[in-house]
């Protein structure tokens, strides 16, 4: 099965606070790009953006308060095409978890995630950003109908 990606994007778009500023440098460098797509974005991160890129920005709650787990319900519903995800690897976050989870139903999803400048580079100057895309979905029936054993 497959979905089709419209040329405009539903990106999502997050950053753990010491890298923010690095997520804000990236988006204020492809603002043009990221312009022609719809953004959504964590509470603070969103605030910063839309504040530094004068584009709109839906903004969900603060990642440690389910903002996390607002994007992951986006992806799993299909209403967010590219996670762009500035985490930081060195420092412990208190929702750890949540984290995970988010990067995890991103990739059983199977859209677009980058964790840091370098891959987020690649997919905003890809071909496909200005254009539609055959997302593949994977086929989850058997998993649905898998038989659950009662103790």
């Amino acid at each position: 099965m497959e979905r089709e990606i419209g040329a405009t994007k539903r990106i999502g778009l997050v950053a753990h606070d010491n890298m923010k500023q690095d997520l804000v440098e990236w988006a204020h460098y492809n603002r043009e790009t990221l312009g022609r797509h719809l953004l959504v974005a964590t509470g603070t991160t969103g605030a910063l953006l839309e504040s530094e890129l004068d584009l709109p920005v839906a903004r969900l709650q603060s990642g440690p308060l389910g903002g996390d787990q607002q994007i992951g319900a986006l992806i799993a519903e299909g209403q967010l095409d590219i996670l762009i995800f500035f985490w930081d690897p060195l420092e412990p976050q208190p929702h750890d978890p949540d984290v995970k989870a988010l990067i995890r139903i991103a990739v059983v999803w199977n859209i677009p995630v980058a964790c840091d400048r370098a891959t987020a580079d690649f997919i905003i100057s890809s071909p496909l950003m200005t254009s539609g895309y055959e997302r593949k979905l994977p086929d989850f029936d058997a998993y649905v109908k898998r038989a659950i054993r009662r103790r």
